[in-house]
C-alpha cells in the first residue's frame, strides 16, 4: 500500500513537472513569436515614386535609415492638399541642393491610397526635387514618428523630423524658415 502511494505520488509529480515544462516551452514560444512580431513591425519599407527603396528601422526611440550613416535624414510628413506642405517643398529642395550628399530628404504622404501620378504632379508643381514615398508602410511610419515626437493622435502637418544615425536632432511642426533647418543640419554635420 505504501509503495502504491509513493508510486502514485511520484507519477503525479512527474506528470505535473512535464506539464509545467510544456507550458514553459509554450510560453517561451509565444514570447519569441511576440518579439519577432515587434522586430518586424519596427521596420518600414518605403518605395519612392521613382522606385527607390528605403528601409527605415525604429531603434532606441529613433528612426534609422539604412545606408545613411553620417548623413542627416529629414522625414517630411505632408499631404498634397496642404498649403504649408506645398510651400515647404521648395525649401526642402533648396536644402537638398545645399547639402547634396550629406542630406537625404524623404517626403512621406499621409494620404492613403494616393496614386503615384498625383504625387509626381505634386513634385512637379512644387519643385520637390527629393524622394517622395508611396507605400503601405507610410501611415504606420508616420504614426510612429508622431508618437515618438509626442504629437498626439491628431497631429498637424507638415512635420519635419531630422535624424542622424537614428538619433533625433530636432523636429518642426508647420511652416518653418529654411535657415532654421539649415542651421540644425550644419550643427549635425559639424560645419
Amino acid at each position: 500500500m505504501i509503495n502504491k502511494t509513493i508510486f502514485t505520488s511520484l507519477f503525479l509529480l512527474s506528470a505535473l513537472m512535464i506539464g509545467c515544462s510544456s507550458d514553459t516551452k509554450k510560453q517561451t514560444d509565444k514570447e519569441t513569436a511576440k518579439a519577432n512580431a515587434v522586430m518586424t513591425t519596427n521596420q518600414y519599407i518605403l518605395t519612392s515614386t521613382d522606385n527607390k527603396q528605403f528601409i527605415v528601422t525604429k531603434e532606441n526611440g529613433g528612426f534609422l535609415l539604412e545606408n545613411a550613416e553620417g548623413k542627416v535624414v529629414i522625414f517630411d510628413i505632408f499631404a498634397t492638399w496642404c498649403p504649408p506642405c506645398k510651400a515647404s517643398a521648395t525649401h526642402l529642395t533648396s536644402l537638398q541642393e545645399k547639402f547634396k550628399d550629406d542630406l537625404i530628404i524623404i517626403g512621406i504622404t499621409i494620404e492613403d491610397g494616393i496614386s503615384n501620378d498625383k504625387l509626381l504632379q505634386f513634385k512637379k508643381e512644387n519643385n520637390a526635387a527629393y524622394s517622395i514615398v508611396n507605400s503601405k508602410d507610410n501611415r504606420p511610419l508616420v504614426n510612429e514618428i508622431a508618437d515618438a515626437l509626442e504629437l498626439g493622435d491628431r497631429f498637424p502637418i507638415p512635420i519635419m523630423a531630422l535624424y542622424k544615425d537614428g538619433k533625433l536632432l530636432n523636429h518642426y511642426v508647420g511652416e518653418v524658415q529654411e535657415e532654421f533647418v539649415a542651421s540644425d543640419i550644419k550643427v549635425a554635420l559639424g560645419k
